[in-house]
């Protein structure tokens, strides 16, 4: 009978080989180290271990993905795809180097179908492959046979889905050329699991795999285009509203690589370039991590890319790894003529088995599998990680939708079963390996010490899960006493000059931390806001200073956005404030999506912020969603949850301070920042100013709390309130980081840091900086100093407007595109 439609067929009983215990019972002697710490340890603290290990995954980011780009959806802000297993899987050395043997043989022969099969295709005309099977592989991309003037190597990173079958050999049951995933989550979790449990690193030597990653960037610096001595390199990612993006980050931390995404990149004169603040800078080697097809929207039919790429890749000006096109060689249905490939390009046997597969355009496979249709998993023949939602006989039915020269079949094995804690036990689970390799400088191929094991809760052993869902396990390679640990040759680079230049900073880059700061600071401004009226109306009957207070605060959040105008005018003492108040923390609310604005920039920069910033925007987010949550059925949970969104934002801009390089991204981090308080500050202070001259007391206290500067007042003057200096205070007082001018003379200092003393932008902002002590100038000047405040508000509107202005000019001079000027300031980098 068919398997039924969407799930795998039932697997024959056989006998699941244990990678812990033998088949007498005992503990294979290569586990015994790591049983022997966990037992010293005491299995409820390796439990407690694995809880902590699951929240530094948590603080790392790894466990949580952005929130769904719908505004308005309720329920949890992030889920969590990603765990790891705090016990690894172990790999003896000598069974380490055999696979890595064998894998070395199958990347050198699919490197070499991919230079025939986009050559001159010796494997079709021989008939050693079915053309079908490259023809109508939709991977097959007819723009890379184009003859390339300069040769390039297609292939130089290498993955491969494994399982141990119930004889203890492993066989590929995938191949990955395009980009294998989950290399970067490999290196996380070695990270991790060392810091959170030390002991069983101290009670076993376990190769290291820093060494494969410098051998890998050694390789990387080995393809420069000829004559460039010390090749820049740069990770092409397709964004970060991608699920594989943290991979991506991770990948790049740990090769040192510039994180790019298609629209930083622009070809110019037969080149590639990376569009910065300061013009174009030259890029010689990518790692790309985005679909082939999606490289050139001028050769693909994709829409998206770097126009231009694949012809200077052709040229041999830029080193594209691996090359598009590669998913070619992945394809199960090409799994029967692996054997047949070798011998005719390599004239060798594989030495590594995969598990039976069968491609069904061959008719003496398809009777096979009609023989027994149960036996098999069918899968396309082009996709290692898409099933077939059809059972056998459906294929071959007249039913059938999917004609069988697209369909592979592939007998199903059990994998071995490795050790899992559940709870304060172990356990065995069904694992898949995956393992990776990358050619070094020399043209050999290495294997990762280690890998990426992952836990098939699922029953599928065919195509595999994605690498970064589920449960993963760290995976050990043991080092034997006196090996040698192979790293990479001694650096060929030239000297690297000292720099101390801000001009590297991508401008999508540069957006994005703009815009960060100016949400970062939007959401804390109006917490301070909401906090300030709610402690008004939270204390009973209002007193008529009061009543002015919050019909000026109400202004307030009215023109932030945060109140409608029929809440923002209904009476102080009634419910539909506090109604529209908790309405704007709820799931939709305007509060609730500040906080969202604050996150997807924030994803995007990651690469540019330290572990301790990250840690305290993930604070952020998570804290500020539960007390918005909260604050939606309380009012007084509403007031707590504005505490802990100020004290988060203001942590976050206090770590920026202190740990981030003046550099590019500060400045732009800062900038918005400073522009944002300065346009909320004018425009907060115009309202609060926006009162009848004889109640002007209320305006001015209104003011000092809204700058947060009450405290400073009390301490110079006490508690007298007079109009010249509670506005020189919170309007041109140059030691108050919460004063409009303060923040005008720090968007010019911005500005002129990153385009010069003499320009344009940084001049505009040095008038701006100069109004509002002007504007206390002016209070100083009149004897009825009430009035003359309140003819403030107009002014300090004008202010806010003339600040935007300037904030519009920064993002088209610097973020919106390269400058005119980019092209006389190209850097071509390498050999002088």
């Amino acid at each position: 009978m068919a398997a039924p439609a969407g799930g795998p067929p039932p697997q024959r009983e056989e006998p699941q080989l244990d990678e812990m215990v033998d088949g007498r019972g005992r503990v294979r002697p290569h586990w015994r180290g790591l049983l022997g710490a966990y037992s010293a340890l005491g299995y409820p603290a390796v439990a407690e271990r694995a809880r902590r290990l699951d929240r530094a995954f948590e603080e790392e980011g790894v466990a949580t993905v952005l929130a769904a780009d719908a505004a308005g959806t309720a329920g949890p802000r992030t889920r969590r795809p990603w765990r790891c297993d705090p016990v690894p899987l172990i790999l003896r050395a000598e069974e380490f180097e055999g696979l890595e043997a064998g894998l070395a043989q199958r990347a050198q022969l699919f490197a070499a179908m991919l230079d025939d099969l986009y050559g001159p295709q010796a494997l079709l005309r021989a008939g050693v492959l079915p053309a079908a099977l490259v023809a109508g592989n939709p991977h097959f991309l007819r723009p890379c046979r184009a003859p390339a003037p300069q040769p390039f190597p297609r292939l130089t990173f290498y993955g491969a889905d494994l399982l141990r079958g119930p004889d203890g050999e492993w066989r590929v049951v995938a191949d990955r050329c395009g980009g294998a995933n989950g290399v970067g989550f490999a290196a996380e979790n070695r990270a991790l699991l060392a810091r959170v449990l030390p002991e069983p690193f101290r009670a076993v030597q376990v190769r290291p795999l820093r060494p494969f990653f410098d051998t890998w960037l050694d390789g990387l610096q080995s393809l420069a285009p000829p004559g460039v001595d010390n090749p820049r390199m740069a990770l092409l990612t397709p964004g970060a509203r991608q699920e594989t993006w943290l991979e991506h980050l991770l990948l790049s931390r740990e090769l040192g690589l510039e994180l790019v995404e298609p629209g930083d990149l622009t070809v110019r004169d037969g080149q590639v370039f990376l569009k910065t603040l300061r013009g174009l800078r030259r890029i010689d080697v990518i790692l790309r991590r985005v679909k082939g097809e999606q490289s050139d929207p001028l050769e693909f039919n994709a829409g998206t890319g770097v126009p231009g790429l694949m012809q200077v890749l052709r040229a041999g000006a830029v080193r594209l790894v691996n090359a598009p096109g590669s998913m070619l060689v992945e394809a199960p249905g090409a799994a029967p003529y692996h054997a047949a490939c070798a011998r005719f390009l390599l004239g060798e046997e594989l030495r590594l088995g995969a598990l039976e597969t069968l491609w069904m355009g061959d008719e003496e496979s398809r009777r096979r599998v009609q023989a027994e249709p149960d036996a098999w998993r069918l899968r396309s023949a082009f996709d290692p990680a898409q099933p077939v939602a059809l059972g056998a006989l459906d294929v071959f039915g007249a039913r059938g939708t999917t004609p069988p020269w697209m369909v592979a079949a592939t007998r199903p094995m059990a994998a071995s079963g490795a050790p899992r804690l559940m709870g304060e036990r172990l356990d065995p689970a069904p694992v898949l390996l995956r393992m990776y390799l990358a050619r070094d400088a020399g043209g050999a191929w290495r294997a990762m010490p280690g890998g990426l094991a992952h836990v098939l809760d699922g029953g599928d052993t065919i195509a595999g899960p994605p690498a970064r869902r589920g449960v993963a396990k760290d995976v050990w390679v043991l080092a034997e006493d006196g090996g040698d640990i192979l790293g990479p040759a001694a650096p060929r680079a030239a000297t690297l000059p000292i720099r101390r230049s801000s001009g590297e900073l991508p401008s999508r880059v540069a957006d994005d931390l703009y815009w960060l700061g100016r949400y970062l600071e939007r959401l804390e401004a109006n917490a301070r806001l909401v906090r300030a009226l709610l402690g008004r109306l939270l204390r009973g009957a209002a007193l008529p200073r009061e009543l002015a207070e919050i019909r000026a605060l109400t202004r307030c959040l009215h023109a932030a956005g945060l109140l409608e105008a029929e809440a923002a005018a209904s009476p102080a003492d009634g419910t539909a404030l506090p109604r529209a108040l908790m309405a704007a923390a709820g799931a939709g609310g305007a509060l609730s999506g500040l906080l969202e604005m604050v996150e997807r920039p924030q994803a995007a920069v990651r690469d540019r912020l330290t572990h301790d910033m990250w840690a305290a925007f993930a604070q952020l987010s998570q804290e500020g969603h539960a007390g918005l949550a909260a604050g939606a059925l309380r009012l007084d949970a509403l007031v707590e949850a504005m505490g802990v969104i100020i004290r988060a934002c203001t942590a976050v801009a206090g770590i920026a301070a202190e740990n981030m390089v003046r550099g590019g991204a500060w400045m732009f981090l800062d900038l918005g920042r400073r522009i944002e308080r300065a346009t909320t500050t004018a425009r907060n202070l115009a309202h609060a100013l926006d009162q009848p001259p004889r109640r002007m007391e209320a305006g001015l206290r209104l003011a000092l709390e809204i700058c947060d500067s009450a405290l400073t007042y009390r301490s110079r003057y006490l508690a007298t309130i007079q109009p010249a200096p509670v506005l020189d205070l919170v309007l041109a007082d140059p030691g108050n980081p919460r004063a409009l001018g303060f923040q005008l003379t720090a968007v010019r200092d911005r500005l002129a840091e990153i385009g010069g003393a003499d320009d344009a932008l940084a001049a505009t902002a040095s008038v701006l900086a100069a109004r509002p002590q002007r504007l206390v100038d002016e209070v100083l000047m009149e004897l009825d100093r009430d009035a003359a405040a309140a003819r403030l508000p107009d002014a300090l509107l004008a202010l806010e407007h003339e600040t935007a202005a300037l904030s519009d000019a920064v993002a088209r001079r610097y973020v919106s595109h390269v400058r005119a000027r980019a092209l006389d300031e190209v850097e071509t980098g390498g050999a002088a």
